[in-house]
């Protein structure tokens, strides 16, 4: 795959997503399902690795250019995800006080559902994937449960799991 081709999907992800992981059915659907340059296993690795780095939610994006075209991949996946931030700014001098109507605050809403619904129509193949075993069944729905109940950092759910993993791998 061309590193233009890769931009001009990423961007897109990027583009039609609101924040972090909204952009990851157009990933999947774009990169596993019609290209299949990335598998489900490299996706959640992805995902993975830009959760437990520091920064903005999307950074998984980084990774997945890296799985589909190593260092050039990534450095074209950031680009990416930074060029949303250059057009914004005209965006908003263009739309200005339009924001403030109730049809565009209604559309916004609207779009807001969608990704939503999007994200978890994509999260169910990954799961099927990740979720292999019991240990890893029990583990998801600890954490599911310390992050619906607390307001723990989700830093405390990745470091219990790696190491109820890794106890698991020992025994």
């Amino acid at each position: 795959m061309s590193l233009f081709v890769l931009y001009l999907l990423l961007l897109k992800a990027v583009i039609t997503s609101f924040s972090g992981l909204t952009s990851l059915p157009v990933i999947r659907h774009d990169l596993v399902e019609q290209r299949r340059v990335l598998t489900d296993r490299q996706l959640n690795a992805a995902v993975a690795a830009g959760r437990t780095a520091p920064g903005p939610n999307g950074l998984y994006i980084v990774s997945v250019g890296y799985f589909v075209a190593g260092v050039p991949g990534a450095c074209t996946a950031c680009l990416a995800m930074m060029t949303p931030a250059f057009l914004i700014i005209p965006m908003l001098r263009y739309l200005g006080a339009r924001a403030d109507r109730p049809a565009v605050k209604s559309a916004i809403q609207c779009v807001m559902v969608a990704a939503a619904g999007l994200v978890v129509n994509s999260t169910v193949p990954l799961a099927r994937d990740a979720l292999t075993g019991p240990l890893a069944v029990g583990i998801a729905l600890s954490s599911f449960l310390f992050l619906a109940l607390t307001r723990k950092d989700t830093f405390w759910v990745v470091l219990g799991s790696a190491t109820i993993g890794l106890l698991g791998k020992l025994l």
